[in-house]
Protein backbone atom coordinates (compact mmCIF):
# COMPACT_ATOMS: atom_id res chain seq x y z
CA UNK A 1 0.00 0.00 0.00
CA UNK A 2 1.64 3.37 -0.74
CA UNK A 3 0.73 7.10 0.37
CA UNK A 4 0.59 9.84 -1.49
CA UNK A 5 0.50 13.05 -0.35
CA UNK A 6 -0.80 15.98 -2.07
CA UNK A 7 0.49 19.84 -1.69
CA UNK A 8 -2.22 22.32 -3.36
CA UNK A 9 -1.43 26.29 -2.97
CA UNK A 10 -4.05 28.58 -4.61
CA UNK A 11 -3.38 31.89 -5.94
CA UNK A 12 -6.14 34.66 -5.43
CA UNK A 13 -4.17 37.68 -6.91
CA UNK A 14 -6.00 37.50 -9.96
CA UNK A 15 -9.64 38.63 -7.66
CA UNK A 16 -9.52 42.75 -7.60
CA UNK A 17 -8.90 44.02 -3.97
CA UNK A 18 -10.10 47.42 -3.45
CA UNK A 19 -10.10 48.94 -0.31
CA UNK A 20 -12.87 49.94 1.19
CA UNK A 21 -13.58 53.66 2.92
CA UNK A 22 -14.94 51.31 6.08
CA UNK A 23 -11.89 48.97 6.33
CA UNK A 24 -9.30 52.37 6.51
CA UNK A 25 -10.42 53.47 9.63
CA UNK A 26 -10.16 50.22 11.39
CA UNK A 27 -6.76 49.83 10.42
CA UNK A 28 -5.55 53.37 11.38
CA UNK A 29 -7.39 52.56 15.11
CA UNK A 30 -5.66 48.50 14.75
CA UNK A 31 -2.37 50.18 14.44
CA UNK A 32 -3.18 52.45 17.40
CA UNK A 33 -4.26 49.56 20.17
CA UNK A 34 -0.41 47.84 19.30
CA UNK A 35 2.59 47.65 21.04
CA UNK A 36 5.01 48.80 17.84
CA UNK A 37 8.11 46.93 17.85
CA UNK A 38 10.68 49.72 17.51
CA UNK A 39 9.05 51.12 21.17
CA UNK A 40 10.45 47.63 22.94
CA UNK A 41 13.51 46.33 24.45
CA UNK A 42 14.57 43.30 22.18
CA UNK A 43 18.15 42.85 22.12
CA UNK A 44 20.53 41.02 24.95
CA UNK A 45 22.46 43.87 24.90
CA UNK A 46 19.97 46.80 25.57
CA UNK A 47 18.24 44.44 28.70
CA UNK A 48 21.56 43.86 30.04
CA UNK A 49 21.95 47.83 30.20
CA UNK A 50 18.92 48.26 31.71
CA UNK A 51 19.97 45.97 34.44
CA UNK A 52 23.35 47.07 35.16
CA UNK A 53 22.91 51.34 34.56
CA UNK A 54 18.95 50.94 35.81
CA UNK A 55 17.30 51.23 39.08
CA UNK A 56 15.11 48.44 40.02
CA UNK A 57 11.27 48.47 41.66
CA UNK A 58 9.29 45.79 42.74
CA UNK A 59 6.33 44.74 44.03
CA UNK A 60 4.58 40.69 44.90
CA UNK A 61 4.17 40.63 41.23
CA UNK A 62 6.53 42.48 39.02
CA UNK A 63 9.93 43.58 39.21
CA UNK A 64 10.67 46.92 37.00
CA UNK A 65 14.03 48.25 35.92
CA UNK A 66 13.61 51.74 34.46
CA UNK A 67 16.82 53.52 32.55
CA UNK A 68 16.97 56.82 31.67
CA UNK A 69 17.18 58.00 27.89
CA UNK A 70 17.49 61.52 27.99
CA UNK A 71 17.96 61.58 23.82
CA UNK A 72 14.88 59.27 23.49
CA UNK A 73 11.68 61.08 22.57
CA UNK A 74 9.37 57.96 23.61
CA UNK A 75 9.94 54.71 26.09
CA UNK A 76 10.61 51.19 25.14
CA UNK A 77 9.36 48.25 27.44
CA UNK A 78 11.11 44.72 27.41
CA UNK A 79 9.72 41.83 28.70
CA UNK A 80 11.14 38.94 30.69
CA UNK A 81 8.61 35.67 32.19
CA UNK A 82 10.34 32.65 33.12
CA UNK A 83 9.50 29.19 32.20
CA UNK A 84 9.25 28.86 36.01
CA UNK A 85 5.83 30.99 35.60
CA UNK A 86 4.52 28.29 33.32
CA UNK A 87 3.98 27.12 29.69
CA UNK A 88 4.04 29.29 27.19
CA UNK A 89 0.33 30.16 26.74
CA UNK A 90 0.58 31.37 30.12
CA UNK A 91 3.83 33.26 29.74
CA UNK A 92 2.61 34.84 26.13
CA UNK A 93 -0.63 35.84 28.01
CA UNK A 94 1.12 37.50 30.93
CA UNK A 95 2.96 39.27 28.14
CA UNK A 96 -0.12 40.64 26.63
CA UNK A 97 -1.71 41.62 29.42
CA UNK A 98 1.43 43.68 30.41
CA UNK A 99 2.01 45.15 26.54
CA UNK A 100 -1.91 46.22 27.03
CA UNK A 101 -1.08 47.66 30.69
CA UNK A 102 1.42 49.85 29.12
CA UNK A 103 -0.52 50.87 26.18
CA UNK A 104 -3.34 51.91 27.97
CA UNK A 105 -1.04 53.97 30.52
CA UNK A 106 1.12 55.54 28.04
CA UNK A 107 -0.22 58.83 28.05
CA UNK A 108 0.45 58.92 31.82
CA UNK A 109 3.72 57.67 31.70
CA UNK A 110 7.22 59.51 31.57
CA UNK A 111 9.07 59.61 27.98
CA UNK A 112 12.58 58.82 27.52
CA UNK A 113 13.19 55.73 29.70
CA UNK A 114 13.56 51.90 28.68
CA UNK A 115 11.38 49.74 31.14
CA UNK A 116 12.19 46.12 31.72
CA UNK A 117 9.41 44.12 33.33
CA UNK A 118 10.21 40.60 34.88
CA UNK A 119 7.17 38.63 35.68
CA UNK A 120 7.03 36.93 39.54
CA UNK A 121 5.03 33.75 39.92
CA UNK A 122 1.93 35.51 41.27
CA UNK A 123 1.47 36.69 37.71
CA UNK A 124 0.49 33.70 36.30
CA UNK A 125 -2.93 34.00 38.64
CA UNK A 126 -3.68 37.27 37.41
CA UNK A 127 -6.86 38.72 34.85
CA UNK A 128 -6.01 41.68 32.71
CA UNK A 129 -7.27 44.13 35.36
CA UNK A 130 -5.09 42.22 38.22
CA UNK A 131 -1.99 43.17 36.18
CA UNK A 132 -2.77 46.51 35.16
CA UNK A 133 -3.70 47.59 38.55
CA UNK A 134 -0.26 46.15 40.26
CA UNK A 135 1.52 47.64 37.25
CA UNK A 136 0.62 51.23 37.92
CA UNK A 137 1.26 50.30 41.59
CA UNK A 138 5.14 49.65 40.71
CA UNK A 139 5.45 52.32 38.06
CA UNK A 140 3.72 54.77 41.00
CA UNK A 141 6.90 53.51 43.13
CA UNK A 142 9.17 54.16 40.60
CA UNK A 143 8.07 57.41 39.92
CA UNK A 144 7.30 57.50 36.67
CA UNK A 145 3.57 58.56 35.69
CA UNK A 146 3.82 62.64 34.30
CA UNK A 147 2.46 65.11 36.85
CA UNK A 148 0.14 66.44 36.97
CA UNK A 149 -0.41 70.63 36.97
CA UNK A 150 -2.98 70.28 40.10
CA UNK A 151 0.30 68.93 41.76
CA UNK A 152 0.43 65.87 43.68
CA UNK A 153 -1.47 63.07 42.14
CA UNK A 154 -1.05 60.23 44.46
CA UNK A 155 -2.66 59.61 47.77
CA UNK A 156 -0.81 57.82 50.45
Amino acid sequence: MSVVFFHIEFNFSFLPYEKSAASAPEQNLRVDKTMKKELRVKKNKEFQEVFQKGKSYANRQFIVYVLKKADQPYFRIGLSVSKKIGNAVTRNQIKRYIRQAFLELKEQIQNGNDYVIIARKPAADMDFHEVKKSITHVLKIARVFKSTEGGNNEKQ
